[in-house]
């Protein structure tokens, strides 16, 4: 079974393993949240779907594989539910960090209730209410991206405006896929700022209008990847585009924010919370 490597940089001080009975992203998202907190280069090494004895044993000869070539003991994240898949990576020469039991244990005797120990449960809602509505928001952002459809706004969440490349796109689909959200996006052109205010289409539903801004220094790098040289991608035009966003957001009293040095998921978060929007997927 191979393992899929999220980042080998050529030096590092230490080889981290997200093992998983399933694909994994909860013990690397959980794993990379406490990394960060440390100044070191780590090569991570992702191995989900470690649901059987052989899995298990395959995985265990990785690790000790990196601890015989490295000579430091290699850290585990680990989300295996299954007593005996877990116990076999933990006997390996690693650091090992129980992201199940670490909780699992604690609520039991809480709730008085034992858990189901079920693998994969996280992800295991094909058939759910919460998958089919993720599935909904995905298919509604990608139908409302970059103001191709103006229909169906009023069942829209939250509509994301500003100039073309400013974020608007990824935060959108983010919120679809992570929270179930429909969010619509509507790019700002120079028609708009002629107007000196948003299409009415928009204003409609003003109370669900969500900013993005940014830069015009960082725009004008983006923008120039896609369309080197060329007038849209000049920092002069950059700038004014930005100002008269930006001034038609105040006028119109426009919550937004700049998303030049904010990630994706804190935009997300920070929309959440503006919006009063509900996480509606886990």
């Amino acid at each position: 079974m191979p393992d899929t490597l999220i980042n080998q940089p050529a030096a590092f001080d230490r080889t981290v393993f997200f093992v998983s009975d399933g694909t994994g992203i909860t013990a690397e998202t959980f794993g990379h949240a406490v990394l960060t907190q440390f100044s070191l280069r780590f090569r991570q090494v992702r191995l989900p779907f470690i649901d059987d004895l052989d899995k298990a044993h395959h995985a265990a000869n990785k690790i000790n594989e990196a601890f015989e070539q490295e000579g430091k003991r290699p850290i585990i994240f680990s989300t295996l539910v299954k007593g005996d898949l877990s116990q076999i990576i933990r006997n390996t020469k690693c650091m090992y960090m129980d992201l199940i039991q670490t909780f699992v244990g604690p609520l039991e005797q809480e709730l008085e209730v034992k858990s189901t120990h079920t693998i994969g449960r996280s992800h295991n809602i094909a058939n759910s209410e919460e998958y089919k509505n993720r599935i909904e928001a995905i298919n509604y952002s990608l139908i409302h991206d970059d103001g191709q459809s103006h229909k169906n706004l009023s069942t829209a969440d939250v509509i994301l405006v500003g100039v073309s490349r400013s974020g608007k796109t990824p935060t959108s689909l983010f919120l679809a896929m992570q929270y179930g959200i429909k969010a619509a996006n509507y790019p700002l052109i120079p028609e708009d700022f002629e107007r000196g205010k948003f299409p009415s289409a928009l204003l409609t539903y003003k109370s669900k209008i969500f900013g993005l801004s940014i830069t015009p220094e960082r725009l004008s790098e983006i923008r120039n990847e896609r369309r080197p040289g060329s007038k849209y991608s000049s920092l002069a035009n950059c700038r004014f585009e930005i100002n008269e966003a930006e001034a038609m957001m105040k006028r119109e009293g426009i919550r937004w924010l700049s998303s030049t040095t904010k990630s994706i998921e804190e935009i997300s978060s920070t929309i959440l919370q503006e919006v009063k929007l509900e996480k509606r997927v886990y």
